[in-house]
């Protein structure tokens, strides 16, 4: 067993700690935010992610896990030291990494002993190379340390699974004994022969991008080629169900929608362009992605403007979904921003629902009227969009919802609603790549 500091207790950080202390490891979550750590001491999880919460509570009872807003005691008191503070994105596309490398600084004004330690946070490659810098500058010369970088695949809303039965562990570490401290952290994925790939310190910093960069990718194709589609009369279900049956393909993240939104996906496709571009080797593919999601979340709107003969002013519209994603109550660069944005500059009004993330989406617009259901939304809707594709929309009353709404209009940006049933039912309806009704 091991002692674990994790600073920050944002999603990468809460998620980790418990994950770890879970692998039997005494885990202390810190965070210089008092109030969040006392919130986190009361038993309230500020995200809302599955099996989270329990996980928490199990590890915080057995005395493995435990939060403090005392940084400096932590570090001093740890065989391992994770980074996992935020880097947004900055007004030219970069990473910011200052949180980063204030932490890096306390670490060295607290070393005290042979520490590893870790970088969680999702960081441009060169950043390692920094942290270790920092922590020199501000640490005893005869006091050592080993730097390794270990990214996170932690996908919203199956976080806790992805961290426990992970795909793959990769550590970037230049150092065996560095290498083995983050064997025995994890250990129970070791010993049932999860993949470890051991690579130097930027190798690990550049997999992490270069894989969210190009599931961003594969989003941004599927949902071109739907484009295409619905000009050719194809349908993008049964094209993307067969292309996913080519093993060298798959059909994960071949799910034509919105555009992909996010806390991860946008920053880390535009700081990893960013990069590219400064080190004199552009990515096009990428870049073409990124362009490519913009004018996606841009088609929905056009496509419910259409369905409104051209026209929001003085319309209500329904949004039902406003996290980026099922099972999750992250609204960072959702669509439904890009959406609720246009209604409300073209002078419509907004009804909004959603499972989780109603308290979240009034960070950005208060402006609008959050429901408590999908039928108290569409009341009264002269349209309805769905943004999201919780479970909870796919098996809506559709009757109802046409009884209830002032013109019985419909866009699906998700793809989950049957098409014959709103035929039957009588709705006019777009979706993204399949056939359409536009008229009634």
């Amino acid at each position: 067993m091991k002692n674990i500091t994790v600073i920050g207790t944002g999603y990468v950080g809460l998620v980790s700690g418990a994950g770890i202390s879970d692998f039997g490891h005494a885990v202390s979550c810190v965070d210089i935010d008092e109030s969040k750590i006392a919130s986190l001491k009361n038993g309230d999880i500020p995200i809302y992610e599955q099996g989270l919460e329990s996980l928490v509570k199990r590890n915080v009872v057995a005395k493995r896990l435990s939060f403090s807003s005392d940084v400096p005691n932590a570090i001093e008191a740890a065989d391992v030291v994770f980074i996992a503070v935020g880097t947004p994105q900055d007004e030219n596309g970069n990473a910011d990494i200052s949180a980063v490398l204030k932490v890096a600084e306390t670490i060295g004004l607290s070393l005290n002993g042979y520490k590893v330690i870790c970088t969680k946070s999702t960081v441009p490659i060169g950043t390692g190379r920094k942290v270790i810098e920092a922590i020199k500058e501000n640490s005893d010369a005869s006091v050592s340390f080993d730097y390794v970088s270990n990214p996170e695949f932690l996908r919203e809303g199956a976080a806790v699974r992805d961290f426990t039965h992970p795909d793959r562990v990769v550590i970037g570490a230049e150092s065996q004994k560095a290498f083995d401290f983050m064997k025995d952290v994890y250990h129970p994925l070791y010993v049932n022969e999860t993949p470890v790939i051991h690579t130097n310190i930027e190798t690990a910093e550049m997999i992490k991008y270069a894989s969210n960069a190009f599931l961003a990718l594969k989003i941004s194709y599927i949902n071109e080629i739907a484009n295409v589609c619905e000009e050719v009369g194809a349908d993008v279900f049964k094209v993307a169900q067969a292309m996913g049956l080519d093993g060298r393909i798959s059909p994960k993240f071949l799910h034509p929608g919105p555009g992909y939104g996010g806390s991860c996906f946008p920053k880390d496709t535009k700081a990893l362009a960013s990069q590219a571009e400064a080190a004199g080797v552009p990515l096009k593919t990428i870049q073409g992605a990124i362009d490519a999601n913009s004018h996606q979340h841009s088609r929905m709107v056009d496509k419910l403007r259409i369905l409104l003969d051209g026209s929001f002013e003085g319309k209500t519209i329904a949004v039902l979904g406003l996290s980026f994603k099922p099972g999750t109550d992250d609204v960072r660069e959702s669509p439904s921003i890009s959406m609720i944005t246009a209604l409300l500059n073209e002078s419509a009004s907004v009804q909004a629902y959603d499972p989780v993330s109603n308290e979240n989406m009034t960070k950005f617009f208060s402006n609008i009227s959050y429901k408590n259901s999908v039928y108290d939304a569409v009341k009264d809707a002269d349209a309805a969009v769905i943004m999201t594709d919780w479970n909870e929309f796919r098996s809506m009353d559709i009757p109802r919802i046409k009884s209830l709404m002032k013109t019985p209009i419909f866009l699906d940006t998700r793809n989950i609603l049957n098409t014959s049933e709103l035929e039957d039912t009588g709705i006019v309806y777009d979706n993204v790549g399949r056939k359409r009704r536009t008229d009634s």
